[in-house]
């Protein structure tokens, strides 16, 4: 019930616009998001760094409506991707493609992209194109391999899958037989049961399912959970494989389960945190909220702490 309901909210425009203004709702997002500006977002990787800690920047904005706003979201990551190389980061960047114009243009989110991926290969970094509902699903997944095939991209540009999908397994076997790197996720946002399963139990079991495939293909992979039981059975089965902890890295998101992150960071495992930062932050945190409603009685409690 609490994750639909923070899905719904996180499609309200009006309290969208109230919250993204207002200060009390810049101060409940802290938790979550890094700040407002790229040097904020730099200073966030550069703490997690020092941990030991790669990092995926991420520009909050999706569903843009003019030209001039998707290639206004591109510089941003265009000077992202100039900051990670100068700076030395360990870090890459990632995107939605609604935030470069796809609603209205897939030509010229193609076009936008292509200019990242471009940038990111001449930079050696990689740009992650991130997974929004279920309508992108084929759009994002065709553009990738478009992408990967072309000026010498390939191992710059990846994608995401959701296991609550039913079609995910046929999408990984499509994506790692042209070795496209997968990161892996639950899936965030409200689909229908013909699309996706309802139940956590299940969805929990074919992640589980698809994360073996994926850490046994031969194709660097994210998996991207903070869920520690799931975490657990994939120190087992590397265990029981005799897997190379270079054969994929761990994913979080910033603010969550940081312990954990450190924890497998100190093991000798990959991890990677995504960092987000920038304010249109509204959607993001609410579905947030969504996929782990204990997220709320934590900003409560700690909220009022002086």
């Amino acid at each position: 019930m609490l994750r639909s309901l923070f899905i719904s909210l996180s499609q309200n425009k009006q309290l969208r616009a109230f919250s993204e203004r207002s200060k009390f709702g810049r101060q409940m997002s802290g938790r979550f998001v890094a700040g407002m500006s790229i040097e904020d977002v730099l200073a966030a990787c550069e703490r997690v760094n020092r941990e030991g800690i790669a990092a995926t920047l991420d520009a909050l904005g999706e569903s843009v409506s003019t030209e001039s706003e998707a290639r206004g979201s591109a510089d941003v990551y265009h000077q992202l991707i100039d900051a990670i190389a100068s700076r030395k980061l360990n870090a890459n960047v990632s995107l939605k493609l609604s935030q470069m114009g796809m609603d209205f243009d897939p030509a010229l989110a193609e076009t936008i992209v292509g200019e990242l991926v471009d940038h990111a290969t001449q930079a050696n970094t990689f740009v992650r194109i991130d997974m929004e509902g279920s309508n992108y699903t084929e759009a994002t997944l065709a553009l990738t391999e478009r992408l990967h095939t072309s000026n010498g991209h390939h191992g710059h540009v990846g994608t995401v899958l959701q296991a609550y999908l039913y079609r995910t397994a046929a999408d990984a076997e499509r994506l790692l037989g042209q070795g496209i790197r997968i990161r892996l996720c639950k899936g965030a946002y409200k689909e229908p049961p013909e699309l996706a399963w309802p139940q956590k139990q299940d969805v929990d079991t074919n992640y589980v399912s698809l994360m073996k495939r994926l850490a046994t293909s031969g194709v660097f992979c994210g998996i991207a959970t903070h869920d520690e039981a799931i975490v657990n059975q994939m120190l087992a089965f590397v265990k029981e494989r005799r897997l190379q902890p270079s054969a994929f890295e761990f994913q979080m998101l910033y603010g969550i389960r940081r312990d954990l992150q450190r924890k497998l960071a100190k093991q000798g495992f990959g991890v990677r945190v995504y960092i987000p930062f920038g304010p249109e932050w509204y959607p993001y945190f609410m579905r947030r909220l969504a996929e782990r409603p204990a997220n709320v009685i934590f900003l409560l409690r700690n909220f009022f702490k002086s």
